[in-house]
C-alpha cells in the first residue's frame, strides 16, 4: 500500500510541476508584452513633454500597441485634434512620429502636432 500511495503522490508532483511549468510558459510572453508596451507608452510620453513642450492636458490618449514590424509602437490622441491618431515609435535612443492616420476631412496641411521628419 506504499507503493501504491508513494506513486500517486510522485505522480500528483509531478502534474502540479508541469501544471506550474506551463502556466509560466503561457504567462511569460504576455506580461513581456504588456510590460513593453508600458515602457514604450512612457518613453513617448516622457518625449512629448520634456522635449516637445506638450502639458498632460494635451494628450487626449495614449497607448502603447504590440504588433508586427515594428514589434511596439504608441499611437497618440491629442486633444485639439481629436480625429487624428499621430504614430510614435521608441527605439534605442529616439522616438520618433512615424505617421498619422487622418479622418473626418482634415487635410495633412491642417495637422496641428505633424512633425515631418524630412
Amino acid at each position: 500500500m506504499n507503493g501504491v500511495g508513494m506513486m500517486s503522490r510522485a505522480k500528483r508532483v509531478m502534474i502540479i510541476s508541469l501544471f506550474v511549468i506551463l502556466i509560466v510558459l503561457v504567462l511569460t510572453p504576455i506580461i513581456a508584452i504588456q510590460a513593453n508596451k508600458y515602457i514604450y507608452k512612457n518613453r513617448v510620453s516622457t518625449y512629448l513633454i520634456e522635449e516637445k513642450g506638450f502639458v498632460n492636458e494635451d494628450i487626449e490618449s495614449i497607448v502603447g500597441k504590440w504588433g508586427k514590424l515594428p514589434t511596439f509602437y504608441v499611437i497618440v490622441t491629442f486633444k485639439n485634434e481629436p480625429n487624428v491618431k499621430y504614430t510614435y515609435f521608441a527605439h534605442g535612443n529616439d522616438v520618433i512620429q512615424f505617421s498619422h492616420e487622418i479622418s473626418k476631412g482634415i487635410t495633412e496641411e491642417n495637422l496641428k502636432n505633424y512633425d515631418p521628419r524630412f
